[in-house]
């Protein structure tokens, strides 16, 4: 198609240049093969054909139209046919250049739409057809590349989708991020503030009252130099009564019975050490003998008065007892009780030959003195792990042993309830602490062999300290190890005194 357009534009060019003439010579040129070579076609076949002829013959070429003066030129000759040899027409004759005469140059333009901007140049256009098979070519792989490109278009929109998920939760997750960080910002300014308040506080308290810090602290330094001072010559004395073995050097009374209110009742009236059997099958045993208190007739089991002996002792040592009954007070009579358990196959003994009741006694350092008295007292056998039974509580001590410790509440107050509970030592362990760690013991924390809970509201075996007030970083374990009854003096108050008496129950 290209080509046939290009052979047009080429045949209009030359047609352009030609005379009218040469125009009707080239247009008899195409004709000049009849269908049949000795017929001519038309008129202008005849006449060029004559016109022929009489050349040869040499007649007039203007033929049978004769030219008028006056009126136009003569015709142009034009050139005889090519010989029937087919030889070519001789070249046309170049005309001498005119002097001064310049060609014009005809200038076309590039661009002229679908059409050239001459006419001479002719479309510039494809045909309908022409596109209509371009565009078929094409088809299949625009199609192909429109769904390409869709494809991706979809991608991409699920990628921007979840993109713009993510950037959703991203958000979410900074404005809750930002919510804590104020929340946090304002913690720390609350913070700071209350730092800012104390470190005021305490600038006002340390800077300006310490020459009262210095007196105090003076005072404090005073006073446990007088503590050592006491401890010392407790210490001394010790060391002296302990330079040679303990030995009874007094003298025992006769009478005798199966404890001590049978003591009384045979006319045993003085407080001081006896000799008794509550079972004809055992040996007879020293007690100390309270004949004084609330009308006598008191079994001494336990005293606690200075600290002499060490009560952080084996399960063996609690069932026999250990410790000084009693000693000479100056009169050749064993009439001053030491500190000692009696042991507990001894006081299960007493305490099952019928009902019992007990006596706690108990002072402080400042010389303050309570009691707390139970007329229901029972010591289970070592079959029975010694377990302890109280009841009908009276005194002004507080019911510790029944009721725990009256500063705590809920389950912390029954955890430190020892009535119904085993007696323990840190070597046999019978406490309601029940854990699978053998260092979490009442008794190897607590100082001595008890009937604990978890652990004790009252702790009369526990370790004495001189002076009444202990820390825990005093204590071996960091516990409340003194010798305690929280219901009246608390956890970290050693008391100086205690003392547990028992006797026969009888019922008014």
């Amino acid at each position: 198609m290209k080509e046939g357009r290009v052979q047009k534009v080429k045949d209009n060019r030359r047609s352009a240049r030609r005379t009218p003439a040469k125009i009707a010579i080239r247009r008899n040129d195409h004709r000049t093969l009849p269908k049949k070579a000795d017929q001519p076609q038309n008129a202008a076949e005849l006449d060029f054909i004559n016109l022929s002829k009489k050349a040869k013959e040499g007649a007039d070429v203007r033929g049978h139209r004769p030219l008028s003066k006056g009126q136009s030129p003569g015709p142009t000759n034009r050139p005889p046919p090519p010989p029937v040899s087919g030889g070519g027409y001789k070249p046309r004759p170049t005309k001498p250049p005119v002097r001064g005469a310049k060609k014009e140059k005809i200038v076309y333009p590039d661009e002229g739409g679908c059409l050239h901007a001459h006419e001479e140049l002719g479309a510039l256009c494809p045909t309908g057809c022409e596109l209509r098979t371009s565009l078929l070519k094409q088809d299949r792989t625009v199609k192909s590349a429109i769904r390409d490109v869709n494809g991706k278009v979809n991608v991409l929109a699920q990628s921007t989708n979840n993109i713009y998920k993510y950037a959703s939760v991203l958000k979410s997750s900074v404005n809750v991020r930002n919510d804590i960080n104020t929340g946090n910002q304002d913690i720390a300014n609350e913070f700071n503030r209350e730092l800012e308040e104390h470190y005021v506080y305490i600038k006002e308290n340390v800077e300006m009252n310490i020459a009262t810090n210095i007196r105090v602290l003076r005072q404090v330094l005073d006073n446990l130099k007088s503590k050592l001072q006491k401890m010392e010559s407790a210490m001394s004395l010790q060391v002296e009564n302990c330079r040679t073995p303990c030995v009874t050097g007094c003298n025992i009374p006769v009478v005798s019975g199966k404890e001590c209110e049978d003591i009384f009742r045979k006319g045993g009236e003085k407080s001081e050490m006896y000799l008794i059997k509550p079972d004809d099958f055992f040996r007879p045993y020293k007690v100390y003998c309270d004949m004084t208190t609330q009308n006598g007739g008191w079994t001494l089991i336990q005293n606690r008065q200075d600290g002499s002996v060490g009560f952080g002792r084996t399960w063996d040592g609690y069932r026999s007892g250990f410790g000084n009954i009693a000693r000479d007070g100056g009169k050749k009579i064993c009439d001053m009780p030491g500190e000692f358990w009696l042991g507990n196959d001894k006081i299960s003994q007493l305490t099952n030959l019928g009902p019992t009741e007990a006596l706690f006694e108990i002072e402080d350092w400042d010389g303050n003195k309570v009691t707390a008295q139970y007329n229901g007292f029972t010591v289970q056998n070592e079959a029975n792990k010694y377990q302890i039974s109280l009841s009908g509580y009276k005194g002004t001590a507080g019911n510790a042993l029944m009721e725990g410790a009256s500063q705590l509440k809920g389950e912390n107050r029954t955890m430190t309830i020892h009535n119904g509970m085993y007696f323990s030592t840190y070597d046999r362990d019978n406490d309601g602490w029940l854990t699978t760690d053998p260092n979490k013991q009442c008794s190897k924390e607590d100082g001595g062999g008890w009937w604990y809970n978890r652990c004790h509201a009252a702790n009369p075996n526990g370790r004495y300290y001189w002076g009444g007030h202990y820390t825990w970083d005093m204590a071996k374990h960091g516990t409340d190890d003194g010798v305690v009854w929280m219901n009246w003096k608390g956890s970290w108050y050693s008391l100086k005194t205690m003392s547990i008496k028992i006797r026969p129950y009888f019922s008014t």
